[in-house]
């Protein structure tokens, strides 16, 4: 079977993350959505996304396809009942589709004559973007027994203080020296050749992906994930940061997610919790206006691309777009568009022709190349997003 992963009827709910990627895509607990679904499935992935998404992240179809839901997480069960889908059936959960099988793949059912088939047991889904740091914890939980499963952690030094070791595990590589770790709340994931300087205090969960860096004396409560190449410094409390970004400094992240190459300036802090206590709302793309979250505590969303300037403070509940140049004193309002430059006092738009600019050299620091394809993907962003820029120039 050739398995495919769809981002259904769910994109525009994980904007602004998904302006740059599909859903499968998105980092919660210790990988990606997508490499759960081919680690467990025994195989590789495609994806079936929006158009201008395809070239980045390819589709591949064959004449006998299982199409999946990627806003399910899998487990042992879901997974099974996926494999044994018959042709012309379909997965069905409590009140969505999760997967069908079919010689046509499409977003959307491409017809109603499937033979149904009901997924009776709890099925853990994300369905907007404050799931990803609010269910982090639980599906960090997974990934750590999956990935580590029957497996040995690479040895501790013994300059740390660790409690609860069996629920501790460095891979090959990893460095970690005088500093605490404790995993009695949730597992702590080293990567491979990831490093934790001296003086930090990391209470799990907590993963940290391949050649991360988290840097002396820093503090972090979990659950938090920091992709690959991520840096990390300061206080960090329940955040997500899905690769190639960069919180290095002092300076407080509480309860947020951030995209890809994304960086805050030294001391920039963001507030996760109204003074008056209310519960936050957030931007939706999908209904144009602020939504409930339910959440007492709510942060920061931030998309690919996206800088502050050192001392910047961010509000309760603020999204931020693609490519977003934030500086300046003050409180920036809290649904700033793609492609802004300014702050408090003001934004104009940042053109692409200075963000690729930025991206290029951003990019090259990790070692990877701004490519044409990337300029394509980012420039349709751009158009995409500018009925939310009203700046005059």
């Amino acid at each position: 079977m050739n398995y495919i992963l769809s981002d259904a009827s769910h994109r525009t709910a994980f904007l602004p993350f998904t302006f740059t990627r599909p859903v499968c895509e998105i980092r919660i607990g210790i990988d990606t959505i997508r490499d759960k679904w081919a680690c467990m499935l025994g195989g590789s992935c495609s994806v079936l996304t929006e158009e201008y998404l395809q070239e980045k992240f390819p589709l591949k179809t064959e004449a006998d396809n299982v199409v999946i839901n990627a806003s399910f997480l899998p487990d042992a069960d879901l997974v099974t009942a996926v494999q044994e889908l018959g042709v012309g059936e379909l997965l069905m959960g409590q009140e969505e589709w999760v997967a069908y099988r079919t010689s046509q793949a499409t977003k959307e059912l491409p017809h109603d004559d499937f033979v149904r088939v009901d997924f009776k047991a709890a099925v853990l889904q994300i369905r907007n973007t404050w799931d990803i740091f609010s269910l982090n914890g639980r599906v960090l939980e997974a990934d750590f027994e999956r990935i580590t499963a029957g497996r040995y952690s690479a040895p501790i030094s013994p300059s740390n203080s660790l409690i609860r070791e069996d629920r501790i595990f460095f891979e090959d590589g990893a460095k970690v020296e005088h500093s605490i770790l404790n995993a009695k709340n949730g597992p702590i994931y080293i990567g491979k050749d990831a490093e934790i300087m001296e003086g930090c205090m990391i209470r799990g969960g907590f993963a940290l992906g391949e050649k991360g860096i988290v840097k002396m004396g820093a503090k972090i409560y979990g659950p938090t994930t920091a992709g690959p190449l991520c840096k990390l410094g300061g206080e960090i409390n329940n955040v997500v940061m899905f690769g190639n970004s960069s919180k290095s400094h002092d300076g407080f992240l509480g309860n947020a997610v951030l995209g890809e190459w994304c960086n805050l300036g030294a001391d920039t802090n963001n507030s996760n919790l109204k003074n008056n206590y209310a519960l936050v709302k957030l931007w939706s793309y999908e209904t144009q206006r602020f939504e409930p979250t339910g959440l007492q505590f709510c942060g920061l969303m931030m998309g690919d691309h996206s800088k502050t300037a050192i001392n910047t403070v961010i509000n309760t509940g603020t999204v931020i777009g693609v490519s977003v140049n934030l500086y300046s004193a003050g409180f920036p309002r809290n649904f700033i568009p793609s492609y802004s430059w300014g702050g408090a006092n003001g934004f104009t738009t940042y053109r692409t022709k200075k963000a690729f600019e930025t991206a290029v050299a951003a990019m090259a620091r990790r070692g990877v190349e701004f490519n044409e394809v990337d300029e394509r993907l980012l420039s349709h962003v751009f158009e995409l997003t500018k009925e939310y820029r009203n700046y005059t120039n």
